[in-house]
């Protein structure tokens, strides 16, 4: 069920939270040991909140709008009294007693957290590994990675490890692993979620939080919780002015819909392109107008990697030396990096990103909506020392070619959703990117329930 019909059936008293909460355990009991999707399970906590919840329908007083779905939390997310690791050894057993804005906001909907789930060391890689718990495994081919760095989060909610699960995404890491595992999953517009990590730095202008769900009105139920603003994060957004699970089935009829397979730079497995090309072309069939285009972009991989690594040494220079000896190997290499990089180096990420802008402005002076893959290839074989392929489509690539569709609009901030579109003939998902202008994450939720209407995915389960 969706988190959507497990309210409405609570709030009528046809479900018991407890209930609820029985069944969900009883397949992260089944599944979890194979996947490693949930690295922490508070089992214990989440029962005491589910029977809360239970007392609160009995006594017939307000719930929440979640109130009683089980939800998991990224591990890179403050979360008071619960181990929060960030997948590193040097936070293995670091308890925060506070909670980030967006876990005291699902609390407070009602909703009933039962772990913590996966991560990449700092979330600092497009694939989820790391020395504290290892590596978590798609659910659709278990040799596959789910990529990251939510991957234990898109990997939970395609495993039915309840409905949603919060994800955040500072360069495609929402994106990545709802393509990857065949689920749904938005990166709001930046600021729309507020984001307070006391103490934990990086990625501050470009990381976003928000949800991973089976269903786009789940996502829309869950970013109307998690919006708004928040005076602990001075980049949040004023309050949006529509709610967005009341303005999803409003349908995009007669939208203008750009679609690039390749950004002008990025290399593209045939099998995605063909499949990301057939969906969007199939919003003609929406009333929309679409056409091909070939944007004068270039490619910020580089500026990516040099924000990255300067932004993430400077906050961990007090246990450097202590950090290289816990460290990822995976990472060793490019701790190096950060000894060539100059000062301007680090202002160049600026101008560029500007540069960014401004091509990507005239973009949307023309079209609503900018569709991509979200990724250039499908889930690939879990490797040691790997963040992904090197080769694609026969072109050699660099360290993060192969997410070249995602990273794009955290620099420029605008939303971006990525819907699963279909399945490569290994039976494993691909997704389809759609982009909004500037604070339309109405527009993008609407876009993405308007294909899942025509061609839903919701009901397809992995061959677990």
């Amino acid at each position: 069920m969706s988190a959507l019909e497990l309210t409405e059936a609570i709030s009528r008293g046809e479900l018991s939270p407890v209930d609820v909460l029985d069944a969900v355990m009883e397949q992260v009991k089944r599944y979890n040991p194979e996947l490693n999707a949930i690295v922490t399970i508070t089992e214990e906590s989440a029962r005491e909140s589910a029977k809360k919840a239970e007392k609160m329908v009995k006594k017939d007083e307000k719930l929440g709008p979640l109130h009683g779905v089980p939800i998991t939390i990224k591990d890179l997310v403050f979360t008071k009294g619960v181990r929060t690791t960030f997948g590193s050894k040097l936070y293995e057993n670091f308890i925060p007693d506070e909670d980030a804005v967006l876990v005291e906001r699902l609390k407070k909907a009602g909703a009933v957290i039962i772990g913590k789930t996966n991560v990449p060391k700092f979330g600092l890689i497009p694939v989820t590994d790391n020395l504290v718990f290892g590596r978590t495994r798609n659910p659709w081919d278990k040799s596959k990675t789910t990529g990251g760095s939510s991957g234990g989060a898109a990997a939970a909610v395609a495993a039915g490890m309840g409905p949603l699960a919060s994800g955040s995404d500072g360069g495609g890491s929402i994106r990545i692993p709802s393509s990857l595992c065949g689920v749904y999953g938005i990166k709001p517009s930046f600021g729309r979620v507020p984001s307070y990590h006391p103490g934990l730095y990086g990625w501050e202008t470009v990381a976003c939080e928000g949800p991973i769900a089976r269903t786009v009105a789940d996502a829309a139920l869950m970013l109307d919780v998690m919006a708004g603003p928040d005076d602990r994060d001075r980049f949040s957004l004023p309050a949006a002015s529509v709610n967005y699970l009341e303005t999803v089935e409003d349908g995009i009829e007669g939208s203008k819909i750009a679609y690039s397979p390749d950004l002008g730079y990025a290399v593209v497995d045939p099998e995605v392109e063909k499949l990301t090309r057939k969906a969007t072309f199939s919003f003609e069939k929406l009333g929309c107008e679409v056409a091909e285009t070939k944007p004068d972009l270039f490619d910020m991989q580089y500026e990516l990697i040099t924000m990255v690594i300067a932004e993430t040494i400077t906050a961990n220079e007090e246990h450097l030396e202590e950090w290289k000896e816990k460290m990822y190997p995976l990472y060793l290499g490019y701790l190096q990096l950060e000894e060539t990089f100059s000062v301007r180096d680090i202002v160049r990420v600026q101008y560029k990103r500007e540069e960014l802008w401004e091509k990507m402005r005239k973009i949307f002076e023309n079209y609503d909506f900018l569709l991509t893959p979200t990724t250039a290839v499908p889930a690939f074989e879990i490797e040691e020392g790997t963040m992904g392929p090197t080769e694609i489509a026969g072109e050699t690539v660099g360290p993060v070619g192969w997410i070249a569709f995602t990273y794009p609009f955290n620099f420029t901030g605008q939303p971006a959703a990525s819907v699963p579109c279909g399945f490569t003939e290994d039976g494993l998902p691909v997704g389809l990117q759609i982009v909004g202008n500037r604070y339309d994450d109405e527009g993008v939720l609407r876009a993405s329930r308007a294909f899942e209407k025509a061609f839903p995915w919701q009901d397809k389960k992995p061959p677990l």
